[in-house]
């Protein structure tokens, strides 16, 4: 294996680390710095793809028996209140309450089979998050970077003045762990928090600060944008400032002072009847936010609203009551953004998929709900290269285990990294500068592509 200043090299021809340990024969002495440079420089232009992913994630985790794993045929006590409704594709089958996904079937493909072990939201959202399991995460903290940060790092944004990796509306919250940071990469990989809506009455602007842990001075867009915009041109003017801002620090001045970034947070540009199709609620506000930044050229947008409670999906009690209230607007925003995206030629490009840390329980229990299941779990992915009407693996006929093709986290990230063009032999660097793998095991999902 050819190392360069410890990195892999990957040669323009198309022969990765693997390969390449057979190709000795063409004689390394030969190759030059600039040639393994140019080599390295044509390899990643022909490999980057224009490709984007939208992600809601269904924090707390949704109940797959209730929405894309339903059991009609299964006992009471496991088929749950709802009854399933057929799609625009054959054999394909969701909740009576999302209608509107049964318009766009033919575009998504479902996967029944996901399973783990970690019962515990924060483990995992970080296994999920991450690809890498890890018990009792809430105390010790993330230690490998979300797959947006990763996004960020290997493919950044589609377009300049963009931010590549974005959490709607933040990817911090005091109260519940999820694990959207860059961990051991640099700060820069951090997502960028874009805000609520204003509608609902949590609006703040596009987190366009570095955060304080940085050591660094906070640009506090919440009180006055262009106030901030015009003291940094005012410290960019004094020379020298400006030159000595971090690489991070760099990047967060051209976010605010550029155009096309504060234009694309910008849902007001929206005309009410779009606003109106998406939906006035926090999906409907998530998903038309999401649509715009990668239409503007952001790579990974992450949807999260575990901050109100009607969004947060850990359903240990009356789950009928909460899913008759949640699912609706899930399910309208989920099928616009797909029919929109289809609408503008953007969804061959663009993933969207939906999925949470763990499934629930195959039973309805005493409190009217279902409890923690990691062992079985679904994924629905649309757009992006993915094929539309597909169911991939399945349960036991109660939703509890897989009974065929099982899948764990590391297969659904290797699947989302491969829409983006980034090769699953791909390695990482911590801190120590030692090599980390993508994910701890896993590989794309062929019968998605």
């Amino acid at each position: 294996m050819l190392q360069l200043l410890g990195e892999s090299v990957r040669l323009c021809d198309g022969i990765s680390r693997r390969g390449f340990l057979g190709v000795g024969s063409l004689g390394l002495a030969g190759l030059t710095l600039p040639q393994v440079l140019a080599a390295r420089q044509a390899q990643a232009a022909a490999t980057r793809k224009d490709t984007a992913v939208i992600l809601f994630y269904m924090a707390g985790g949704p109940s797959h028996l209730d929405t894309y794993d339903m059991k009609p045929t299964a006992p009471e006590i496991n088929r749950g209140p709802f009854r399933p409704i057929s799609t625009n594709a054959a054999g394909i089958y969701v909740c009576e309450l999302m209608p509107r996904h049964a318009r766009v079937a033919d575009r998504m493909s479902i996967v029944r089979s996901i399973t783990h072990n970690l019962s515990v939201h924060d483990d995992g959202a970080h296994w999920i998050f991450t690809g890498y399991p890890l018990l009792n995460a809430r105390a010790r903290g993330q230690q490998y970077p979300a797959q947006g940060a990763v996004v960020a790092q290997e493919r950044g944004a589609n377009a300049a003045g963009m931010p590549a990796y974005v959490c709607i509306p933040e990817a911090y919250s005091s109260e519940r762990g999820f694990y959207e940071s860059a961990a051991f990469l640099s700060p820069k990989f951090r997502a960028v928090n874009a805000g609520g809506d204003p509608a609902l009455g949590n609006f703040r602007r596009p987190d366009f600060h570095l955060r304080d842990e940085l050591g660094t001075a906070r640009l506090d867009l919440r009180q006055n944008l262009l106030t901030q915009i015009d003291q940094l041109q005012r410290a960019a003017d004094h020379g020298r400032a400006f030159e000595s801002m971090s690489v991070a620090q760099q990047q967060a001045f051209e976010l605010v002072t550029g155009a096309r970034a504060r234009e694309a947070f910008d849902v007001s540009r929206e005309s009410d009847a779009m606003r109106e199709r998406y939906g006035r609620h926090a999906y409907g506000h998530g998903a038309l936010l999401a649509r715009r930044l990668v239409e503007a050229g952001v790579t990974f947008v992450t949807i999260n609203l575990y901050e109100a409670d009607v969004d947060w999906w850990d359903d240990h009690t009356t789950i009928e009551k909460n899913l008759r209230a949640r699912l609706p607007k899930f399910d309208q925003a989920v099928a616009t953004v797909i029919e929109d995206l289809t609408e503008r030629g953007l969804i061959d490009r663009v993933l969207v998929a939906a999925f949470g840390e763990f499934g629930r329980s195959p039973n309805i229990d005493a409190g009217a709900g279902r409890g923690h299941w990691p062992r079985a779990m679904s994924a629905m992915l649309a757009g992006g290269g993915v094929q539309g009407g597909r169911i991939i693996g399945s349960t036991t006929p109660n939703g509890g285990e897989p009974a065929s093709r099982p899948l764990g986290p590391g297969d659904l990230l290797q699947s989302i990294y491969h829409v983006l063009g980034i090769d699953r032999d791909t390695m990482l660097t911590d801190r120590q500068n030692r090599p980390i793998r993508l994910v701890e095991s896993g590989e794309p999902i062929d019968e998605l592509f």
